[in-house]
């Protein structure tokens, strides 16, 4: 997920920050509530800019003795805190509550409740800045205050304003009762005994003087802002899940949660959501990133995939421009907002990535497969075609049939794959691959969006078409199977490099191969055994990188590190694969470490052995809430269900077997076609209420390869 020329790796997380979040606007602040100028990362952002870089609370020149922070919605959180007291008091009397909204902008409701039987006096002091840095200034430690940067009260609030790429961007500062100056806001005010005093710190983001739509104000409460409306329809709409296991309830109710938080929206489409990566650093539209998540989170909402893809299609390149890495047909990496706004979601688009162009056309397929409608999937076949024109005439870089990558600039990312750190390709020995690289796994994507469009093809009854492309597919599997294959190791190679030298270093991204079928079945059970091995295996989940290969290190972004949404797609592999035993135990590692995070899967956690500590390791600058580390225990579980709706065929796969510790498992409210059913489940039995009329329920696992004659006509899964 790293971002364009920026840093591999995000500024160290404080410790005991609290993050709240809405859209593409989060807030990062201690424990306290405070914002310190000194603390580098913390902020408030709107469109990738910090309005608020410094925000300290004082009552009677002091800053507060804190209680606790809790944090009960993505997008708020409530700070309690004590002010001192004086000399002679061991325990003041003075509770401050400070209740936080994030959107476009920031709302503190701040309260000072006496419990005495004295009335208080109190001095009142919130110190702010705002320094309207760029997201990855700030995150890399580059910020600072821009040297034209105008402080102003007028109007009865704090101005502070810095022009900046041909933009003025600024922040708003208000509340009723202040005294405004232009180091911040001041109330002397006497809290009654036994009472309360209350005020609302209102924050708004300008560009060019303007407030955004939406923006806090004092007409209404916080909890009435489109965001909040957004979110609790969310809710309402997801399914409702029960498992007698208690922390795998904890695990998918904090899934579903965290999804719904990081969804954003097209202000030219507000109907349409599509998932931004990942908090804090990544609340922005990423092709690869978005599309996994949206894939494994199908069973939770599959109409975030349609406004992803919908999202993508109106980003999807149409000339060749070296600088961006745009070139027609080929699905952006990421999309920033910003003080370069001009594209559909505010901000400009950087495309060099080699996987997220297939992973659409795949996407695409997967769509008709669980049944959305014309109306949705029609419109995307252009795009779905122009993305496989991109694959033949500029993914495929050399005419060998497989798709490569190498930047064209000097300031792009090296690697454009999902590992794409620096140094996240190389060879057994630790040697770094040199471009152009053909990944293994970007073929297997390759793979899908061949055998997603034949069953486009066949959807909308075009015989020649879908037999065209499952012999294009035919044809790539047999070349990958030959050409990645290493005989005297056993597994797939990483990458062919500039030279086609097969780069042979035992990594995690075969087992993607494995989850799009590309693997010829004689070769996947060794496959599986290097997996699960325990240079891979770490009981939690699998390595990125073998624990005896040379550039292995646990504490690495990508040579050795777990990333939970890669585990995730490894186990549904080995169940496509029939390795049930492998999947189910690979899955209750990651359910476990989910515990020991509350709940929540970060982006990634240290690759030590499970025997080593007794808990995971946090890796330092792991995002989180994180979208694909979200949607990977949704996956998970439907893998273990073997949930697989399959409109293209007539029929939906319901074969369970899930651990016996889990107990009951039921999920209501599953959206399948436009019918909401009910999933129950225990061990290996399992049932559906409320199917789709003329849609078959097959209590067998879906083909693991191509699906036979006998029951599906066509090649494809």
């Amino acid at each position: 997920m790293t971002a364009w020329n920026a840093d591999t790796e995000a500024a160290a997380s404080e410790s005991g920050s609290v993050t709240v979040v809405e859209g593409s606007s989060f807030c990062i602040s201690s424990g306290t509530g405070d914002i310190s100028a000194d603390s580098g990362t913390y902020g408030a952002f709107f469109q990738d800019t910090r309005i608020v870089s410094h925000w300290i609370l004082r009552i009677n020149g002091s800053l507060r003795e804190p209680l606790g922070a809790q944090r009960p919605k993505p997008f708020e959180a409530v700070f309690v805190g004590r002010a001192k007291g004086s000399r002679r008091q061991f325990d003041g009397p003075l509770v401050v509550r400070q209740h936080r909204h994030v959107g476009p902008g920031l709302q503190d409701d701040i309260t000072l409740e006496n419990y005495s039987a004295e009335p208080v006096e109190c001095e009142v002091e919130l110190f702010v800045d705002a320094d309207q840095s760029d997201l990855f200034d700030v995150k890399v430690g580059r910020s600072s205050r821009h040297p034209d940067s105008v402080r102003t009260v007028r109007d009865g609030q704090l101005v502070i304003e810095s022009a900046r790429n041909g933009q003025r961007r600024g922040t708003a500062v208000r509340a009723r009762g202040a005294d405004v100056t232009t180091d911040g806001l001041r109330f002397h005010v006497t809290v009654p005994p036994r009472g309360k005093w209350a005020t609302s710190v209102i924050v708004v983001p300008l560009i060019n003087g303007e407030a955004p739509a939406g923006a806090f104000s004092e007409a209404g409460p916080p909890h009435h802002r489109e965001g909040v409306r957004r979110h609790r329809n969310w809710e309402q709409k997801v399914p409702v899940i029960t498992v007698a296991d208690a922390n795998l309830q904890n695990v998918l109710n904090r899934s579903q949660s965290d999804l719904g938080s990081l969804r954003i929206f097209d202000p030219h489409h507000p109907e349409r959501a599509a998932v931004a990566a990942g908090a804090p650093w990544f609340m922005a539209l990423f092709g690869r990133d978005s599309i996994l998540a949206s894939y494994m989170s199908l069973m939770v909402d599959p109409t975030l995939a349609a406004g992803t893809l919908q999202t993508l299609a109106g980003l999807q390149g149409t000339k060749v421009d070296q600088d961006s890495e745009e070139e027609p047909g080929r699905i952006p990496h990421e999309v920033r907002l910003g003080v370069t706004a001009g594209l559909a979601l505010g901000g400009t688009a950087y495309y060099g990535t080699a996987d997220a162009t297939p992973l659409f056309a795949a996407l695409v397929g997967e769509l008709s497969r669980w049944g959305l409608s014309r109306d949705i999937v029609e419109p995307l076949l252009p795009h779905v075609d122009r993305a496989l024109d991109w694959i033949e005439h500029y993914g495929d870089r050399d005419g060998d049939g497989f798709v490569e990558y190498i930047r064209p600039n000097d300031h792009g990312l090296v690697n454009q794959g999902w590992k794409d750190s620096w140094d996240g390709i190389n060879f057994a020995d630790g040697t770094m691959a040199e471009a152009p690289i053909a990944l293994c796994e970007v073929q297997a994507y390759v793979y899908g969006a061949y055998v997603g469009r034949s069953l486009l093809a066949r959807w909308s009854g075009d015989r020649a078409l879908e037999q065209h492309w499952e012999a294009r597919a035919a044809e790539l599997k047999a070349a990958f199977n030959e050409k990645f294959w290493l005989p005297d190791k056993g597994y797939f190679a990483v990458a062919l490099d500039k030279d086609k030298r097969p780069v042979d270093a035992c990594t995690s991204n075969m087992g993607h191969c494995l989850w799009m079928g590309i693997v010829d079945e004689d070769k996947a059970a060794s496959v599986v055994e290097h997996l699960m091995s325990p240079q891979m295996f770490t009981g939690w989940g699998i390595r990125t990188l073998g624990s005896d290969m040379g550039a292995y290190n646990p504490v690495s972004y990508h040579n050795g590190s777990v990333w939970p949404h890669d585990s995730a797609l490894v186990a549904t592999g080995l169940m496509r694969y029939g390795f049930v035993e492998e999947a189910r135990q690979l899955a209750t590692g990651l359910f476990d470490a989910a515990e020991h995070f509350d709940g929540r899967l970060p982006e990634l956690f240290c690759g030590f052995d499970r025997g080593e500590f007794e808990a995971p390791v946090p890796y330092p600058t792991a995002c989180s809430p994180q979208a694909w580390a979200a949607a990977a225990p949704v996956q998970l579980i439907r893998a273990l269900l073997r949930f697989d709706p399959v409109f293209t065929r007539g029929v939906v796969h319901l074969a369970p077997i899930l651990p016996e510790a889990l107990g009951d498992f039921q999920a209501a409210n599953v959206l399948l076609d436009t019918s909401r059913i009910t999933i129950r489940a225990h061990g290996t039995g399992g049932s559906i209420d409320g199917l789709p009329p003329g849609l078959k329920l097959l209590a067998e696992p879906r083909p693991p390869l191509a699906y036979p004659p006998q029951v599906y006509p066509a090649q494809g899964a």
